[in-house]
């Protein structure tokens, strides 16, 4: 009987898929050393992928921190896999005006096969850690992910509120299921430093003529700053414009 070996793979990509792996992972800018340290490489050879993996977009060198982090053209890979191109270049124009205007660091989040992540981001001008960054998954208690459960339609959404919410105090799911209850009636949500201490964010829900929901509109900030409710001048902005890019898919109010 013949034996059928798996083909064997490229060493080289796979190291050069181990070193995205850890940006994914630790989901903040890094610099050398701490690539070096999580990835075990050697200098000469880390540097030589660090150059060939910043030459190709895919990972961003950011020359005043000397940190690396991951790169736009990852955007377009992700979003060709997701399918979501469409809506990323028609938000792109708001999250970009939205974080000129108030300050504040805006990004998009869209579904993916098993939760929200997000789709792009727009750092505000004097930049933060936000605990996470492009293709990171949200969790179900992040503003984003209150609204993907509030409005997301299908099993995909049920199975993974139910994953998130086995995960949770039998107190946080009450709470929760009221928080689902008012986003549904009211188009937004708030949560208190979901990913990391003093930052904290709110969403409102992008949706279609039909009322599918597109993806969530995120602004996230210091928390003081951030409004926890929609009678705020800044929420009332975003809703504002949150409104028109629905509209541009056919949703009306």
């Amino acid at each position: 009987m013949t034996e059928h070996k798996s083909p064997q793979g490229i060493q080289s990509l796979q190291l050069g898929l181990n070193i995205l792996d850890v940006f994914l992972e630790k989901a903040h800018p890094l610099k050398f050393s701490e690539v070096q340290e999580y990835t075990g490489m050697t200098k000469s050879n880390l540097y030589k992928y660090l150059h060939t993996l910043t030459q190709s977009g895919v990972l961003y060198r950011d020359p005043v921190q000397n940190t690396y982090s991951l790169g736009s053209r990852l955007i377009e890979y992700g979003n060709a896999a997701l399918g979501s191109t469409d809506i990323i270049g028609r938000v792109l124009p708001y999250l970009k005006e939205i974080s000129q205007q108030t300050s504040l660091t805006t990004l998009l989040a869209i579904w993916s096969h098993d939760g929200p992540v997000i789709a792009h981001i727009w750092n505000a001008n004097y930049g933060i850690n936000i605990g996470a960054q492009i293709g990171a998954k949200l969790p179900l208690l992040s503003s984003s992910g209150k609204i993907f459960a509030a409005f997301m339609k299908g099993t995909e959404r049920q199975e993974w509120e139910l994953k998130e919410l086995s995960k949770l105090t039998e107190l946080k799911r009450k709470e929760f299921i009221k928080e689902r209850h008012e986003a549904e009636k009211n188009k937004f949500t708030y949560a208190s430093e979901p990913l990391i201490e003093h930052i904290s964010s709110f969403s409102v829900p992008l949706l279609d003529f039909q009322q599918n929901l597109l993806g969530s509109l995120t602004v996230v900030g210091f928390t003081p700053l951030i409004p926890k409710n929609t009678e705020d001048e800044i929420s009332q902005y975003v809703i504002g414009q949150a409104n028109k890019i629905s509209a541009s898919f056919g949703y009306r109010l």
